[in-house]
Order: structure tokens, then C-alpha cells, then sequence
């Protein structure tokens, strides 16, 4: 794409192949989805391109020298 990112697909069921994204999955699951008690599920929804965006642009990353993930792209 513009970015120069590409989309790597991995085989279903094979979580030596796709750790990464099960350790984002993890990740979302206990700072985003179950960090806060939401009134709903619209709040929930809502607050998701809150925590991904954080998660992205501002979080260090240990595997990434501290570094958030976007600091990699162009």
C-alpha cells in the first residue's frame, strides 16, 4: 500500500506462525476490552480505535528497541 506495508496471511489454526498478532490479541484483550467497565457495547466498540491508535503511535514496544510501531513506517 502507500506505506509500504505489507500484508503477510498465516495459516489458521497455527500459533507458532502467528504469534504476533495472538500477542496483540492478548494485548487488546487486557488493556482495551476488559481494562474498563463500559456501559455498553457501542462504548466498548467506540473506545477501540482509541486504545489501537495509542497502541500504535505511542506505546513503546520492547521487540521494537522501545519504539512505537508506526515509528517503523516511512
Amino acid at each position: 500500500d502507500a506505506l509500504g506495508v505489507r500484508h503477510i496471511r498465516t495459516r489458521p489454526y497455527t500459533p507458532r506462525t502467528n504469534g504476533k498478532a495472538e500477542r496483540f490479541i492478548q494485548t487488546a484483550m487486557r488493556e482495551w476490552a476488559y481494562a474498563h467497565a463500559f456501559r455498553s457495547s457501542a462504548a466498548r466498540t467506540l473506545a477501540l480505535g482509541t486504545f489501537t491508535r495509542y497502541y500504535n503511535s505511542e506505546q513503546p514496544h520492547t521487540a521494537l528497541g522501545y519504539q512505537p510501531p508506526l515509528s517503523r513506517v516511512g
